[in-house]
């Protein structure tokens, strides 16, 4: 799920929900890279990616692994652990949890819907979903199926709940993990809240505006909106790897293991770090439920940036952006985020953060250089500087990074 997706970077703490961890000692094993088949002209491109991976790891995360795809060939690299207890390292073919990164799926089946006359961007919520955005401000009558997709509904974050949180984020996971939620649970929670803004007005991220969304993609189709997912996009492209699971709290195979402090004090030594591979992703539904792997994120998201899935009007949608008001580099469009690095260089794509999980995809706008990376404890951070490394060459300075977001981008 995400609890913010673009201020402070890509992978910036989203919501107050951020459980944020313990630093701990992983074993780290040397990254790997498997070199692409291609002319020797490419060697070497990749070296500050895998040095800031070799760094992550280094500063506490049990393990990362990364993908990248550009003229020259594919690029995988890894370091750490996918397993703390096994010692197993990570492997190019791992699938994990990809948090957020589900709303660039979501957004791309609602903009179908759009290209085939199905539903209108400027459709309200409530012609779709009657009476469900009510209650203590909330008016789905006056929020739109394109406010909900770019976050300027207003609509208040379901994850901003502090009962919510305790549940799902604090220790309260390990009593309620298997927990399953309605999206209809989801969308009271956030009733009983006041909006965080009127309609169209102001900017902020909210998981519930993705869990309308999904209700709405199955008011018009009839249908999970998982089977849409599926049906649209996962087999078109060949996603072997990608999957909606909906209740299940087990992980396909290959993967390794997810990791969490459950918000302990990442200073305080005796911080228990907890394995949260299981669990009933319905906590995240649409806004995260999903989970893939390296080589298919970055297909898929290589495939929408070129025009594979979209006509060029909704193209024009998707792309057109709103501003991260504490954030001057990162824009947000249907479901897609506008970054522009350190260096100058302009990247589209998402994060995700979920239990134990931390995840990015982007693609530069022509399709022609693509990255996705995953680090497997949610207190370790990382992927800001993967990106900067891969797409600027910059090189680790020694700084910590920041904790990934559960729940986020």
């Amino acid at each position: 799920m995400s609890v913010r997706t673009v201020g402070a970077g890509l992978v910036a703490a989203l919501a107050a929900a951020a459980v944020t961890a313990t630093a701990l000692t992983a074993p780290a094993s040397a990254a790997g890279t498997t070199a692409p088949a291609s002319a020797t002209a490419g060697a070497g491109r990749h070296d500050a990616t895998r040095q800031v991976i070799e760094q992550v790891v280094r500063d506490g995360a049990p393990g990362v692994l990364a993908q990248a795809r550009d003229r020259y060939g594919v690029w995988n690299g890894g370091a750490g652990v996918a397993d703390r207890t096994t010692g197993r390292e990570r492997l190019p073919q791992d699938r994990f949890r990809v948090g957020s990164l589900t709303k660039t799926f979501v957004a791309t089946v609602i903009l179908q819907l759009e290209a085939e006359g199905r539903l209108d961007l400027d459709d309200s919520v409530e012609k779709w979903l009657p009476g469900v955005v009510r209650g203590n401000g909330h008016d789905g009558r006056r929020v739109t199926v394109r406010q909900i997709l770019n976050h300027t509904s207003g609509i208040y974050g379901v994850t901003a709940d502090p009962g919510f949180q305790e549940k799902v984020f604090g220790p309260g996971f390990l009593q309620h993990r298997y927990d399953t939620w309605t999206p209809e649970q989801l969308v009271a929670i956030a009733m009983a809240h006041k909006p965080d803004f009127a309609p169209g007005t102001s900017w902020n991220y909210s998981n519930t505006n993705y869990v309308l969304a999904a209700m709405i993609i199955e008011r018009v189709t009839g249908r999970p909106y998982g089977e849409a997912v599926e049906r649209r996009i996962i087999k078109p492209l060949g996603l072997g790897a990608t999957s909606v699971p909906g209740t299940d709290p087990r992980m396909p195979r290959p993967s390794g293991r997810a990791y969490s402090t459950l918000g302990g004090d990442p200073d305080d030594p005796a911080t228990r770090v907890h394995d949260v591979t299981e669990l009933n992703p319905s906590l995240a539904w649409a806004a995260g439920e999903m989970i893939s792997s390296t080589a298919d994120l970055q297909r898929f998201t290589r495939a929408l940036m070129t025009g594979r899935l979209l006509p060029r009007a909704q193209m024009r949608e998707l792309t057109t952006t709103v501003a991260d008001p504490d954030d001057p580099s990162a824009a947000y469009g249907l479901g897609i985020v506008k970054r522009e690095l350190s260096c100058g260089t302009e990247v589209w794509g998402h994060t995700g953060g979920i239990h134990g999980s931390g995840s990015v995809a982007v693609s530069t706008r022509r399709g022609d250089h693509t990255l996705a990376a995953n680090v497997n404890g949610d207190w370790a951070g990382g992927l800001d500087e993967i990106l900067d490394a891969e797409f600027c060459g910059k090189k680790p300075d020694g700084a910590a990074p920041a904790p990934v977001a559960p729940l986020a981008p």
